[in-house]
């Protein structure tokens, strides 16, 4: 396992610190939350010791100016002050540069009524992801709202060769290409990569006095398509993770039953971004089912036996801290009393298989350590990036 504290075997890949999910962004949030600013720093400097990129078909939360600038936020926050001031304006700069030029792209491609990719609108590369980290670092700004108008905008259905297409609907297959096995392309309900993302931030922003015209109608056509896949009884509802044309056009769902429970792609990430939803809905009966589908998915040893890894994005630790965000909103104390029981499991994991080999975030060490370790808000904010906070 890589050391935590070592940065000498990552020092000569430049791209590596400007990188949140496996790089040195994602590994100071650890220190900084555990309050080791003097181990920290050396991350801190990785992360700027080269070029930060700010080229916006290569920048998203997770890469480049939004990475390092997220986690020089969440320094601030660690030591109680403002720092790097300088940094961080120079940065920001970057920002509302590299988003009113992804914008402009993103509502062209809208007026041209073709279909999205992915990467224009996910969290991880697409436009959520800088709305997270512009909510994240500075709160309630005219460019946040911006980026929410977009994200109404993206809700919109689009009609394409004569069918009506939900607007966050990609011609490509799930890596970005066209693929043969995906005809007509596919809808994605992941909260990293699908339309979960940014459901979870409409909502978040809601919740927080943010909304644009139109924000809470897109809120419910996302959760009226949600509604309409969902599989299982109502007591285990589950939703697949991915469905291609063919599914779209015969409102089926060839998938046999619910995926790994993974923050990324599974239950967990998609009941909580549903839950959110119904808080700022104030639908009852969407919050219980959102419950429903996370209290029957951790209590499901099918479900549970898809997990084979212990890390943040799909494995032991994001099923464990999208259960702990939940159960701070639920409506009853069944998420909560779970908790101890999928501490353990991720426990007899690590002391089954050892710790994740690569100390990165989604990952790695680090997103296992931090979602470890959570019993009260995080210091740092650091699950912002995750869209799980609420």
């Amino acid at each position: 396992m890589i050391a935590l504290t070592d940065t000498s075997v990552m020092a000569a890949q430049p791209r590596w610190g400007q990188d949140l999910s496996r790089g040195a962004a994602g590994i100071a949030l650890l220190h900084l939350e555990n309050g080791r600013w003097d181990t920290a720093q050396p991350w801190l400097r990785m992360m700027t010791e080269h070029p930060v990129t700010a080229d916006p078909a290569a920048c998203g939360l997770y890469r480049g100016v939004p990475a390092v600038a997220f986690t020089l936020h969440a320094a601030r926050w660690s030591v109680g002050r403002p720092i790097f001031p300088t940094a961080l304006q120079t940065l920001d700069e970057h920002i509302r540069t590299l988003t009113q030029q992804r914008l402009t792209v993103a509502h062209d491609r809208i007026d041209r009524c073709e279909l999205a990719e992915v990467r224009e609108f996910d969290l991880i590369s697409g436009l959520t992801g800088i709305g997270a980290y512009l909510l994240h670092a500075h709160g309630d700004t005219d460019l946040l709202r911006q980026v929410l108008t977009y994200l109404v905008r993206l809700t919109d259905p689009v009609v394409v060769d004569g069918e009506q297409l939900p607007g966050w609907w990609s011609g490509n297959g799930p890596g970005g290409h066209r693929e043969d096995r995906w005809p007509g392309g596919h809808g994605n309900l992941g909260i990293a990569h699908g339309i979960t993302g940014p459901l979870a931030l409409l909502a978040i922003t809601a919740r927080r006095g943010t909304a644009v015209p139109g924000q809470f109608q897109a809120v419910e056509r996302i959760c009226t398509w949600l509604d309409d896949l969902r599989q299982g009884s109502v007591d285990n509802p589950w939703w697949p993770g991915i469905v291609f044309g063919a599914e779209h056009r015969e409102r089926t769902v060839r998938q046999r039953g619910p995926q790994r429970p993974s923050w990324c792609y599974g239950t967990p990430g998609i009941a909580r971004a549903q839950q959110l939803a119904a808080l700022v809905l104030e639908d009852q009966a969407r919050q219980h089912a959102a419950e429903q589908a996370l209290i029957s998915c951790v209590n499901d040893e099918h479900q549970l036996a898809q997990l084979h890894d212990t890390s943040l994005c799909h494995g032991w630790a994001g099923l464990l801290h999208a259960t702990w965000r939940a159960a701070a909103d639920a409506t009853d104390d069944r998420l909560a009393a779970s908790l101890p029981a999928l501490r353990i499991r991720l426990q007899e994991h690590l002391d089954h298989r050892g710790s994740p080999t690569s100390p990165g975030l989604l990952e790695g060490a680090t997103g296992v350590l931090l979602a470890g370790r959570v019993s009260t808000a995080p210091v740092t904010r650091w699950d912002a990036c995750l869209l799980l906070d609420g």
